[in-house]
């Protein structure tokens, strides 16, 4: 497991490209055969990927975490981005499609990760965070979860948001999770910008083709910077950050929130005066 360490808006601005894709982007999650995880001191928050081949994958036992179990302390919502999969909780086992999401409470000692058909591997991406009280195990296929239509054509960001794991969805102790589908040549996934200080954002980007790229936007408002993501990477906004972006072409990307607040309007939006 890679452990990403907090850096403070101050240091921040002084960082060099490199720099800022060592501490903020994921690049290689979804590795055949594999099972990888980041460890961020941002609310603990730890992001996941797994592409189980032949052999079924379990959710592991990691040494750094010094619990009996990885979801001990932790709940975990998962969203399949590939080919149908088979999650296996303390015994049951769910199936999921591409876009389905399953969440799974604190106190599940047995996961684990199977593609339906290995030659056609499934991506199952995760996101965990701590937790206080067990909620139960769910399954929402994306058919279930409500879409909610935003923006327009004009401002080159006509989405639908489905939200899975929120207070009027799954339940969960802090996790926060849902998807937005860009419709085609829209480009634009929000602006104006905002932040929330109160909790800190984990964005995966995929369904996107080999040359299509996201430029997105991130630190203080009037210290802005940006990273150049490719399909199927991931990025850490910190709590102090403005997270937006404008894709080559459209593209869907999952986010996750965990922190203080549990609401997902918990929004403060930068006019675009103050934006530099």
């Amino acid at each position: 497991m890679e452990i990403r360490h907090a850096t403070n808006p101050t240091d921040f601005k002084l960082y060099t490209t490199d720099r800022l894709r060592s501490d903020f982007l994921m690049e290689n999650l979804f590795i055949e055969g594999e099972l990888n995880l980041v460890y961020s001191h941002y609310d603990r928050v730890i992001t996941g990927g797994v592409v189980p081949k032949e052999e079924e994958i379990k959710l592991p036992i990691i040494e750094q975490m010094k619990t009996e179990y990885f979801l001990e302390r932790r709940e975990m919502g998962i969203v399949n981005i590939g080919e149908p999969a088979l999650v296996n909780v303390e015994g049951e086992t769910y199936e999921l499609n591409k876009r389905d999401c399953l969440y799974i409470g604190k106190g599940n000692q047995h996961v684990s990760f199977k593609s339906k058909n290995p030659d056609n591997p499934s991506k199952l991406y995760f996101v965990s965070v701590n937790a206080h009280t067990p909620y139960p195990v769910t399954l929402m296929p994306i058919k279930d979860a409500t879409p909610v239509k935003l923006g327009s054509n004009a401002e080159s960001n006509s989405r639908t948001i489905y939200k899975y794991i929120h207070s009027d969805g799954i339940q969960s102790c802090q996790l926060m999770m849902g998807m937005t589908l860009l419709e085609p040549n829209n480009m634009w996934n929000t602006m104006p910008a905002h932040l929330h200080d109160r909790r800190m954002e984990v964005y995966l980007y995929f369904d996107m083709d080999a040359s299509s790229r996201v430029f997105h936007f991130m630190g203080q408002p009037h210290e802005t910077r940006h990273l150049v993501v490719q399909n199927e990477q991931v990025v850490l906004s910190p709590p102090w950050s403005i997270h937006s972006g404008v894709g080559t072409n459209n593209y869907t990307f999952i986010w996750a929130m965990a922190g203080d607040n549990y609401t997902f309007t918990d929004m403060d939006f930068i006019p675009m005066e103050d934006l530099r």
